[in-house]
């Protein structure tokens, strides 16, 4: 019998993504605990901006390391920078490219937050979204003269809504 046989069958990988997100809002709840919302709130933003900007990278090699011909193809690499740190299976939410060419991202169910609510954080908790959209677009090569959100599901909103508008230089 192999090892692997012997601990039975393997864990799925979104399970395995599970576990690391329970593990994420438990290091917060920590830190929170220990040192106050503020820093857990500034750690975990600076944490994930650092993965956002490695993940625009990478994002921005699979288009071609070229810079977006338009507004569309940057929407469209905005949503692989999406699937890459939150893949289709933990959230529910996409793109689109607004009549005033802002693009806004939608977000009606988010992992994060459902495992920040679980481990009992979310009162405290300050969502990292502009950190992470900030993030992407430095890795993608793109400078933001607009960033915000407009609505978010950790203050009990239907959805996220997150403005971002890129400088056409």
């Amino acid at each position: 019998m192999t090892a692997a046989e012997a601990i039975g069958p393997r864990p799925r990988t979104l399970d395995v993504y599970h576990q690391w997100w329970l593990h994420d809002a438990r290091w917060y709840q920590g830190v929170a605990k220990r040192f106050g919302y503020a820093a857990a709130n500034e750690i975990n933003a600076e944490a994930l901006r650092y993965v956002a900007v490695h993940v625009g990278k990478r994002v921005a090699r699979q288009f071609g390391g070229k810079p977006a011909r338009d507004t569309e193809e940057l929407r469209r690499r905005y949503d692989a920078c999406a699937e890459w740190m939150f893949p289709g299976e933990l959230r529910d939410g996409g793109t689109e490219v607004l009549a005033s060419g802002d693009i806004e991202l939608t977000m009606r169910q988010n992992f994060a937050v459902t495992m920040v609510r679980m481990a009992g954080s979310l009162d405290g908790y300050e969502c990292p979204c502009t950190d992470i959209h900030a993030g992407w677009s430095e890795g993608l090569g793109v400078r933001l003269t607009r960033n915000c959100a407009t609505a978010c599901l950790r203050d009990g909103d239907p959805a996220c809504r997150l403005l971002m508008r890129a400088d056409p230089a």
